[in-house]
Order: C-alpha cells, then structure tokens, then sequence
C-alpha cells in the first residue's frame, strides 16, 4: 500500500515508498528492514545521491533538521536516553546503498546487553543495509513484533506488512508530535 499516493519514493534503487512514515521538501524518513535496536529508522535525501558532499545547502540542512524533528518521537515512543546519529559517506566507510542516509537508532541505558556495540553492528554485516534489501526481495524472510530486540546473528528481515504498520504507526506518531508532512 503506498504511503504516498502518486509519488515513488527510492532509496538508492529500492522503492521504499510503503515504508516511508514522513516526508519534507528534501527528506523522508523510513522505517528499517533490519533494524539493530527498537525504533532504528533511517532519513535521506529525496533525491538519490551517493555523498553528504553531493547535496545542497538546502538538502544537508533539511536532511539534519528532519533528524532533529524525528528524535522527538523516537524519544517519546521508545523512551530514549540518548541517539546514536551515524552517516556512512561512500563506500569504504560501510556505505551499502549509494544514496546518503542517516540511521537514528533510540539509545537506552544498557540496550546492547551493556556493551555499546552499535558502531561495531553498522560496520559489519548487521549494518549494510543494501544487501538486507536485496535479500529481502519482496521483504518476506521474516517476522518479529515491532520493538521487540533480536541479537545480532539473530536478525532477520521484517516482513513488507510489519515494516508497513510500522509506518503507519510512526507516521500518526510523528504527526502527534506536530511534526507535519511535507513541512517543518
């Protein structure tokens, strides 16, 4: 079911469309396939550009300030002490979709069973999110509740239904917040 009705909406060259929650002039917010913690979403550029470098003026600050407008959901709904806000920018960075995005991952006190593996996660296999995506094919390889924490060897790829309840639900959750579609 598309989120947005008459328009596609890409992640690199993954039509993201039914899973994106929020969208600006520049920006959209997505859910993630294989989240590494609860409420681990992503925020790129409408437009499909490999590096930070590559965008404008315009689309770094609304790519930063949709960040910002997100964290005040994600703190609400997964009652988050703190973020961790990571850009891989290229390849040898662990990039694994060409278009720049920012993982926003909710952070509480001992979440990663009390070592903070997550900048480790992103590096590895658990973060590239590229071949998550085309291993999930039609987004089918699996199912867990939203929320719920799966360790690292465990994570399998959210079914397109769950990833689109997510959706919807962040959606009507960022809108509570006052954080409006299209505007900042």
């Amino acid at each position: 079911m598309a989120s947005f009705p008459g328009r596609v909406i890409n992640f690199g060259t993954f039509n993201v469309t039914s899973q994106v929650f929020h969208t600006t002039k520049h920006s959209f917010a997505v859910v993630n396939l294989k989240p590494l913690l609860p409420g681990h979403i992503l925020v790129s550029p409408l437009a499909v550009k490999p590096k930070l470098s590559d965008l404008t003026q315009a689309e770094i600050t609304d790519l930063f300030l949709t960040v910002t407008h997100i964290q005040r959901t994600l703190k609400r709904l997964y009652k988050a002490d703190a973020f961790n806000i990571a850009v891989q920018d290229g390849e040898a960075a662990g990039q694994s979709v060409p278009h720049v995005h920012c993982h926003v991952i909710p952070r509480t006190m001992g979440d990663a069973g009390g070592e903070d593996k997550v900048h480790e996660w992103l590096e590895g296999e658990e973060g590239d999110v590229g071949r998550h995506q085309r291993e999930a094919g039609n987004g089918n390889n699996g199912e867990r509740e939203v929320g719920q924490w799966a360790k690292d060897g465990d994570r399998k790829a959210r079914s397109m239904d769950e990833m689109e309840r997510e959706a919807r639900w962040l959606r009507d959750e960022v809108e509570r917040d006052g954080v409006v579609e299209g505007k900042m």
